[in-house]
Formats: C-alpha cells, sequence, structure tokens
C-alpha cells in the first residue's frame, strides 16, 4: 500500500470520527422534527434557501451539542457496551480536539443562524446547545432519575427553531409541538435504559430503567405516551388542523399506546419486557406525525 493511499485512509478515518462525535443518527430525529414545523408555521411551502439554511445551522448546532456531551461523558463511555466504540474512548479524537471541534460548532452554528434567519432562531439554537450541554449533560445526567425529563427540554427546541426561522416569532402551535417532543421523550427515552439498564448501573447513572422495577419503568411510559397522544390532538383546534393530520395523530398514537402497554403488561407478567420495539416505535410515532403536521398545511381538506 502506498503512502498516498494510508493517508487517504487515515484522513477518512478522521473525517468519519468527527462526523460520529456529532450522532448523527439523533441528528435525522432533530431535523424531522424542524422542516415540518416550518411549512406549518407557512401554512404551505416555505422558502426552499431559508429551509435550507435552517437545516445547515440547526444541524451545526445539534452536532455541537453532541460532540460536548462525548466530550463531556467520555469517562463513563469507556465504562459502557454501548459507547465503548466513540472516537474519544477509542483514542480516534483527542479530548483537545473534540472540544476544539464543539466550540467551533456552536460559534459558527450561531453566527450562521444570525446571518441567514434572525436573531430569535439563533438564540434558540445556541439555548438548545447551552440547555443538552449544562443542564442536562453536566448537572442533572448524574444526578437525579428526572434527568431525561428535564434535559429532554433541550430536544424540544428544534421545533420552536424551525417556526421563528419562517415567522421571526413564536405562537401557540409552536408551544404545542415542543410540549408534544418534551412529553414523548422519557417514553422513547426510558425503554432503551431498560435495554441497557447494567450498562448505566456500573457506571451510576441514574437513568429510571436502573432506580425502577420493569413494571414501574413501564406504567410511567404509558403515562407519558398518553400525555403525548392528546398532546398532539391539541394541536388540531388550535392549528386548524386538517384530516391527514387529525387521523394520523389519532391512527399513530393509538399504536403508539397501544406498545406501552404491550412493554407494561410483559414486564407485569414476568416475560421479557422487549423494550427496543417501543424504542423504536416511538421514533416511527415521531417520524409519521410531523409528516402529517408538514403534509396537512399543503392539502385543502
Amino acid at each position: 500500500m502506498s503512502d498516498q493511499t494510508v493517508r487517504k485512509s487515515s484522513i477518512g478515518r478522521t473525517v468519519k470520527a468527527y462526523v460520529t462525535l456529532t450522532k448523527p443518527r439523533v441528528l435525522e430525529l432533530l431535523l424531522v422534527s424542524t422542516v415540518p414545523v416550518m411549512f406549518l408555521a407557512q401554512g404551505g411551502l416555505p422558502n426552499l434557501w431559508l429551509v435550507l439554511a435552517t437545516v445547515i445551522g440547526g444541524s451545526l448546532s445539534a452536532g455541537s451539542a453532541a460532540a460536548f456531551n462525548m466530550y463531556l461523558d467520555r469517562d463513563i463511555d469507556a465504562h459502557m457496551h454501548r459507547t465503548e466504540n466513540r472516537p474519544l474512548v477509542t483514542g480516534e479524537v483527542s479530548p483537545r480536539g473534540a472540544l476544539i471541534f464543539s466550540w467551533t460548532l456552536a460559534i459558527v452554528s450561531t453566527v450562521w443562524l444570525l446571518a441567514t434567519t434572525n436573531w430569535l432562531t439563533a438564540t434558540l439554537s445556541a439555548s438548545a446547545i447551552f440547555f443538552y450541554v449544562v443542564i442536562y449533560t453536566m448537572i442533572l445526567k448524574r444526578r437525579t432519575e428526572q434527568n431525561i425529563i428535564w434535559g429532554g427540554i433541550a430536544g424540544c427546541f428544534p421545533v420552536l427553531i424551525g417556526w421563528s426561522a419562517v415567522t421571526g416569532s413564536l405562537d401557540w402551535p409552536a408551544f404545542i409541538l415542543f410540549l408534544l417532543v418534551f412529553l414523548w421523550t422519557p417514553p422513547h427515552y426510558w425503554p432503551l435504559s431498560m435495554k441497557y439498564k447494567d450498562d448505566y448501573e456500573d457506571v451510576d447513572v441514574p437513568m429510571l430503567g436502573v432506580t425502577r422495577n420493569a413494571s414501574q419503568v413501564g406504567l410511567q411510559v404509558i403515562l407519558y405516551a398518553w400525555a403525548t397522544v392528546a398532546c398532539s390532538l391539541l394541536l388540531v383546534p388550535i392549528a386548524g388542523m386538517g384530516l391527514v393530520y387529525t387521523v394520523s395523530a389519532a391512527v399513530f398514537g393509538g399504536w403508539f399506546i397501544y406498545e406501552s402497554h404491550r412493554l407494561y403488561n410483559r414486564a407485569v407478567h414476568g416475560t421479557e419486557p422487549r423494550p427496543m420495539r417501543v424504542f423504536h416505535a416511538s421514533i416511527t410515532y415521531l417520524t409519521l406525525i410531523f409528516v402529517a403536521v408538514a403534509v396537512d398545511p399543503l392539502l385543502p381538506f
């Protein structure tokens, strides 16, 4: 193998490692809740350049928060099977390199959104980074089983960012969708904490799956799933949603609730609760709901 080939391979691995710091899978989910809200705020098809600018800024912002998170959690990531291959654990990226990368993304994303959207959108983006890094990662995550409930607020900001990018302000539909994501986050993440209970227990992170038994976690998942679906239906009268969204919220919400009850019933009866089924169902549910949010304003019914 030539030196040039080796260098290219090394550069490729480094680039891949830095991309991994941004948690691309989480990033995809955040964008799913940003773009559809822009359609709703516009009442139809928004300016495509504005959508692109918001997606770029939002991606950089979310990537910054994720990279900061990996930098701060590198000590416990090394002891968890789920995270033992992250770049800071394997040494592909140095702590100094990760910190510089995180700050660079944070600054660039804020300046970009300020230049291409408006001051409110840029402020919300910076606030999301602060909330995820400081409030969740540094303060709540290792101290309380309520970490996901309140720390999850960071993941709600994209709906506000999408709305403000279009309107330059905030309104009730945006707040309802903010609340929807807030209520959705615990029943999305708690099943994951059940799956990786031993990992979190080994590093003394008090996720609900560690501090409570499976049936107690299952009950909490049910309660939050019902609350999430009820909140999704509030958007119908408040935003004047049409048939597509109304039917989608009811049908997909019913399915999400069914999967939550199934998790609880299996836990109560002492069988394998299969928490990842609810975890994946929650992602599908949120994606379909926001697709309906985007499609509904485009139709006359």
